[in-house]
């Protein structure tokens, strides 16, 4: 009934489309006979727009993946550099939270691990929204930032590096069955912020798949039952990515085509010092805004990937 759903959505939406443009047609036989300059100028507005919606269509038209349509999750791990890193890896959750907020998605911190003196060591957060993983898949990899340091006496110039990983939402049961002789749940008291409820009980969740050795936790939430809920969510997500990536692995050896080794090369640069840059170094496109893009304006490079990924394809 969800797919069905959102097939009927699509062909809505197109059906709309092809109407505005038959009644455009029309204005404009109608303003070219009556030479109606106001009417003219009205049907360029009106076309610029219907492009523009078009162009958006046109790009989601490449998610076609099976899981493009659901959810996502989005984890972000600072990497080695200490202080550097974990305030990067904050920046970077600040862009995804604003990204999301323009598109009118929903975003849930399911589960943050303060850094030492600033930033975050990691975090996880759920995006709720139609398309919200096929369009952060292009953000999977490793993000590194190239600036003067706020953290250094010297401000000497640092690099730092972040690993994102999304994965689609899973369907439950659907997608992933989990056997519970198979889940190992420990708890523990969260060492997080979050006042004395959380320091004083054991409602921080840690759950390990024997079968996978996965393991998840979560200790942002208020109660045990909802950071194992957040867990839950989590592995089942985790679970579905191996399937996935199991899945694409055997379509390139059937082809024979080279499968990559992992996520270990940076995707992506963000340089504020000397100069400032953003530049994907899959697709090539880059723009000197960084400003908009860490304020979550990303759009023009998920296109590209997108782009470039249905050219990978053909």
């Amino acid at each position: 009934m969800r797919q069905l759903g959102a097939i009927k959505d699509e062909v809505q939406t197109w059906r709309q489309l092809e109407k505005k443009v038959t009644e455009l047609l029309d204005m404009a036989i109608l303003a070219i006979e009556e030479n109606d300059q106001s009417l003219q100028e009205e049907i360029q507005r009106d076309t610029d727009k219907l492009a523009f919606h078009l162009d958006g269509l046109e790009t989601r038209l490449i998610l076609s993946d099976e899981y493009d349509t659901r959810d996502a999750i989005l984890a972000i791990h600072a990497g080695a550099g200490g202080t550097e890193s974990q305030d990067w890896a904050e920046m970077l959750l600040r862009m995804y939270l604003r990204w999301a907020e323009r598109h009118k998605y929903k975003a849930e911190i399911l589960d943050t691990s303060a850094g030492d003196e600033a930033g975050i060591k990691s975090a996880t957060v759920e995006i709720k929204g139609k398309y919200a993983y096929g369009y952060l898949k292009s953000e999977h990899g490793v993000h590194r930032l190239v600036r003067l340091s706020p953290f250094d006496a010297d401000h000497a110039r640092h690099t730092s590096f972040v690993l994102v990983e999304a994965l689609p939402e899973a369907e439950e049961e659907i997608d992933i069955q989990i056997n519970p002789d198979d889940l190992k749940i420990d708890t523990f008291r969260s060492s997080g912020p979050g006042g004395q409820h959380m320091q004083k009980t054991s409602s921080a969740v840690r759950i390990t798949h024997l079968p996978t050795g996965l393991v998840v936790t979560s200790q942002s939430q208020r109660s045990q039952r909802q950071n194992k809920e957040s867990a839950l969510k989590v592995l089942y997500a985790r679970l579905l990515e191996l399937k996935r990536v199991e899945k694409e692995k055997e379509k390139a050896r059937l082809k024979g085509e080279r499968i990559e080794a992992g996520w270990g090369n940076q995707i992506r640069s963000y340089v504020l010092h000397p100069y400032r840059m953003v530049k994907d170094h899959r697709t090539n496109y880059e723009t000197s805004d960084t400003t908009a893009v860490l304020d979550g304006e990303l759009d023009d490079f998920i296109t590209a990937y997108l782009r470039y990924r249905l050219g990978e394809k053909k």
